[in-house]
């Protein structure tokens, strides 16, 4: 695995646009309600979800990343993680596993299972042109609805991303039959505001019974 992007990529205009930050509350909001005492966050990306772990919870936060220049806790991939077995309660990797070609997926989903004491959570970019309605009626809670029309292009190798959800090959069905072989799929969502991240809430469990 060979870096991809440089520093300058993650500039807060270019990089933060609104979806994404809208991505940064669910990332937190899954990550926190599993009240983990550790969390290893596979690539460092811009550090919004660091620095709010590590400036307002008592999460011990490391990250790993493949490249040197962004500083990470660990330089490794995600492939290889240069840590013991169960030596963290949450592993995340939010928009990174679409980064390493599909074949090594599996490879990357087994080591975050033996990394992690407790729960992974991960997102994955989801492609499709998205539907949304919204409806607020004062005094009455927000109405919201929001779907996917099935467009499954063929992807082509942009620099960055090797597959997506929804092209064809990666529907997610197949992607959820391999998450499968090492986790139990505790919650899966679509956050209403960013139609583009997946996101998946993994247990352990499933494994460790098998």
């Amino acid at each position: 695995m060979t870096k991809q992007v440089n520093k300058d990529a993650y500039e807060f205009l270019p990089y933060c646009y609104p979806d994404r930050w809208a991505s940064y509350y669910y990332q937190l909001r899954e990550v926190i309600k599993l009240r983990p005492s550790s969390v290893l966050e596979i690539g460092t990306g811009d550090g919004v979800f660091k620095r709010y772990l590590k400036n307002n919870t008592d999460i011990t936060y490391t990250n790993l990343d493949i490249a040197a220049d962004l500083s990470p806790d660990i330089v490794g991939t995600v492939e290889k993680i240069p840590l013991p077995d169960k030596s963290v309660d949450v592993v995340v990797a939010f928009e990174v596993l679409e980064h390493i070609p599909f074949e090594r997926f599996e490879t990357a989903l087994s080591e975050l299972a033996r990394v992690a004491r407790k729960a992974v959570v991960i997102s994955l970019p989801h492609f499709g042109p998205p539907v949304k309605f919204s409806m607020k009626v004062p005094f009455l809670p927000e109405i919201r609805l929001a779907f996917k029309i099935p467009f499954p292009k063929k992807h082509i190798f942009n620099g960055e991303h090797y597959w997506e959800i929804g092209k064809r090959g990666f529907s997610v069905s197949h992607i959820r039959s391999v998450i499968k072989k090492y986790f139990s799929i505790e919650q899966e969502f679509i956050p209403f505001e960013n139609q583009y991240h997946h996101f998946f809430v993994l247990s352990l469990n499933f494994k460790e019974q098998k």
